[in-house]
């Protein structure tokens, strides 16, 4: 029977077993998840956090991880400023960005969610007010949510991932994970 990991991928971690490429180690999955024979169903920016799926079944991760399959991906975004009814708009019709159209987007501001706190905190700025929206997409490119929020005027300042599909991170605390039955 296939193997599925519901994983909270803590902010600063890598969404792979191990780090190439540079002489600082930086955290990764090994550092939280010792199972042999899983491998992440798609990737979570170091500086993102939230739901990673990981697999032992080529198949159920490729469907997870491939934006042929559609799978709905939610993300709940801190932004700097306020979000107005337009910037919203743009999001759900198609934002334009370097590497072409995205597609459709569900996108709502939302009370500020209850979550773990952040570390290193997002920067605090008596200046400037930030808010959270929700965003769903059903395609992943690289940085997509920061660079969509960037083109409608409000860089993302905390973004977490929080369901794909039915999945969701719901009693799965920062650093730990869940075997789920499929």
């Amino acid at each position: 029977m296939a193997r599925l990991i519901l994983f909270n991928k803590p902010h600063g971690v890598l969404s792979q077993f191990t780090d190439r490429g540079t002489e600082t180690k930086r955290a990764t999955l090994s550092d939280f998840i010792d199972l042999p024979g899983v491998y992440p169903a798609g990737r979570l920016d170091r500086d993102s956090e939230g739901l990673l799926l990981l697999t032992d079944d080529g198949r159920l991760q490729a469907r997870i991880a491939d934006p042929r399959f559609k799978l709905p991906k939610t993300y709940l975004v801190q932004v700097e400023g306020e979000v107005q009814d337009g910037a919203l708009e743009k999001l759900r019709r198609s934002v334009t960005l370097k590497d072409g159209p995205t597609r459709p987007a569900e996108a709502e501001r939302i009370p500020e969610p209850d979550l773990w706190p952040r570390d290193p905190p997002v920067r605090f700025r008596k200046t400037v007010p930030d808010c959270w929206i929700s965003l769903t997409l059903r395609e992943g490119r690289n940085r997509q949510v920061r660079r969509m929020t960037a083109a409608v005027g409000h860089p993302t300042l905390r973004l977490v991932r929080w369901q794909i599909g039915d999945w969701t991170l719901e009693g799965v605390p920062p650093g730990e994970w869940r075997e789920m039955a499929i």
